[in-house]
């Protein structure tokens, strides 16, 4: 049964205060519900730190086999790439987050169309809160292995350090934007499994988690760049590494920012297109 539900939800957007109370009190609903996820927090920093020992090792071999330096970064900047990336896959959440496509197989997402925040508003403050978990759990366990096993690289600009914290920001917020697009795509497709796995093999391959988007050929690297999945990892790591100069860095950020304002733009236009064609399973 088709239902024109483009107006279900209440307009606060005129009322700030709520919206702020509203945002913060999903933010910290976030960060409750997945801090209660003890195990599986600890068997995912394992994993990671598991999975790092291999990439830093083969990287590392590449760099001595290249004379002590490949794509631009040296063996320090290497460990340092490999250790935060494998602590920023939880944090940015690059896979398994089907929230919003099994509310939509369900019916369930109805509910989220009767509340009174804009649901892309509304299940981005919730992942906000996950990742302000993850980054001191599933980040910092990585960082501190890779801090007691190898030789990592510290930035020698003092503004690089608040520079990664908010490109990192802005990575959740990217991130966030391609996998609500993805989960959104049940609204036509109900079964979303096709999408995810495309989502999954080119976000492990062309982010930046796999190698640095520097080892591809320089015209690929560079379409790579007119997308916003080098916002999601190549960018803040390469903040924290310093492998750019200022302006360049500025503008890597900056970018970020801009793509992370037009994913969910996009993600509010998905929205309401997919509001006037909804389809309510069994009903």
């Amino acid at each position: 049964m088709c239902s024109d539900l483009a107006t279900a939800a209440p307009d606060t957007t005129r009322d700030p205060p709520r919206q702020i109370w509203a945002f913060s009190a999903l933010f910290l609903a976030g960060f409750r519900r997945y801090s209660t996820y003890r195990q599986a927090t600890v068997a995912a920093a394992f994993t990671n730190s598991v999975f790092g020992l291999l990439r830093c090792f083969v990287l590392l071999a590449a760099a001595r086999e290249a004379g002590g330096a490949v794509g631009g970064y040296d063996p320090e900047q290497i460990a340092t790439y490999v250790w935060l990336s494998q602590g920023l896959i939880g944090t940015v959440m690059l896979w398994g987050w089907t929230d919003l496509s099994d509310r939509i197989r369900t019916g369930d997402v109805v509910a989220d169309l009767l509340r009174p925040v804009h649901p892309v508003t509304g299940y981005l403050a919730v992942d906000l809160g996950r990742a302000a978990y993850a980054a001191l759990s599933r980040f910092a366990v990585p960082l501190a292995v890779g801090v007691v096993l190898f030789d990592l690289y510290a930035p020698r600009r003092p503004g690089s350090y608040p520079l990664f914290v908010v490109s990192v920001g802005l990575a959740v917020v990217v991130c966030f934007g391609c996998r609500y697009l993805v989960n959104a795509s049940a609204f036509w497709l109900l079964d979303v499994r096709g999408v995810n796995l495309v989502w999954t093999v080119s976000s492990a391959a062309l982010t930046g988690l796999a190698v640095p988007l520097s080892f591809f050929p320089e015209w690929l690297a560079a379409l790579l760049w007119a997308t916003p999945l080098p916002s999601i990892l190549q960018a803040p790591l390469d903040v924290i590494v310093e492998r750019q100069s200022v302006p360049l860095t500025l503008a890597m950020v900056a970018g970020q920012a801009a793509w992370a304002a037009a994913l969910l733009l996009l993600c509010r236009h998905v929205q309401r297109r997919a509001e006037r064609r909804m389809v309510i399973q069994g009903g």
